[in-house]
């Protein structure tokens, strides 16, 4: 019977080196024994400030960044250990869709020879013209001929996003690492390349990771949602799950944070976030997010680290306000 799983990560540390002001090596954990399992077709949203480590996560799941420690199994195959010449296979099922649809893109080639790319590294010759005009057609952008000899300045910003989507798909790939990928376009394009990607998730059947910091977008979009915060999870559950009934304090401070159009509803979750996200370098004892909490328990919180513990059906948070301790 195949495996419903397609990745899986089990106590994922990475860490980076810096020198400190006396020349000191000075190792700084990102992502801290983070365990996260993506199903076959299923879109996981990774939510978090900036500088939690979201992004960080999402290429160490790609394979582009040094593992520390874990594992990393991608279709029941370990692949933590293996080298880049082993990796091949690998490379052709997993993609991804940067953050910046102006930088990630060669302004030298055209959109023909962006799509073309891909197919030339991994040795893929046969109906070239097929698959180029199939991955234009699927993010709509058509008439396709009139789209092949432009190059990207000619193209608006939702336009470069669409051929960024297609680029990473025209391999079809059965997982997908999307960068905040409609951070850098205007508000009225998010809604349609997200309805987009969920349309050809249900055609392709691809695996997504999709890191964002807006909370607001992932109702719609995702089946599943993780809060991080400095390196670590601190809330899993199904969307409606972490929109609607929050537990965590800082998951309740991210929602808080979402503009409300109508200023006459009062926000349930008041209190926000104190202060600013610590340096990873000085993480905090305990729990990480306590200094900031509002709700903190001194004398638990910041002493003893919190484990994810289940709450109702799906949900899970770390958090002592919930461990009846």
């Amino acid at each position: 019977m195949e495996a419903k799983e397609l990745i899986g990560l089990d106590d994922l540390t990475v860490e980076f080196s810096g020198r400190t002001k006396f020349l000191k090596t000075q190792f700084t954990k990102v992502v801290n024994k983070i365990s996260l399992n993506i199903s076959k077709g299923e879109i996981v949203a990774l939510v978090g400030e900036s500088g939690c480590g979201k992004t960080t996560l999402g290429r160490a799941t790609l394979k582009l960044i040094p593992i520390s420690k874990g594992k990393i199994t991608f279709n029941g195959i370990d692949i933590t250990h293996l080298k880049e010449s082993e990796l091949i296979w690998f490379r052709n099922q997993a993609q991804m869709i940067f953050q910046d649809p102006y930088s990630s893109i060669d302004p030298f080639m055209t959109v023909r020879d962006i799509l073309e790319e891909p197919l030339k590294i991994h040795h893929i010759d046969l109906d070239k013209e097929k698959l180029i005009t199939a991955a234009l057609e699927s993010v709509r952008l058509v008439p396709v001929v009139d789209y092949l000899s432009k190059f990207p300045h000619m193209l608006s910003g939702g336009q470069r996003q669409r051929l960024a989507i297609a680029r990473a798909l025209i391999l079809r790939p059965s997982y997908l690492f999307a960068d905040e990928p409609v951070s850098m376009i205007d508000a009225s394009s998010r809604a349609e390349i997200l309805e987009l990607l969920l349309k050809i998730r249900d055609v392709h059947g691809f695996s997504c990771l999709y890191v964002t910091h807006d909370i607001a977008t992932v109702r719609h979009f995702a089946d599943r949602v993780v809060v991080m915060y400095l390196g670590k999870f601190v809330e899993m559950g199904t969307p409606s799950e972490i929109i609607d009934t929050p537990l965590h304090p800082y998951t309740k401070a991210l929602i808080e944070s979402v503009p409300e159009p109508n200023p006459s509803n009062k926000s349930k979750y008041r209190g926000g976030i104190q202060g600013e996200s610590p340096n990873p370098n000085t993480a905090p004892s305990g729990c990480s997010f306590h200094p900031r909490s509002p709700e903190v328990i001194w004398g638990q919180c910041d002493v003893i680290s919190p484990n994810l513990i289940p709450q109702g059906q799906n949900q899970l948070v770390s958090c002592h306000l919930y461990s009846g301790g």
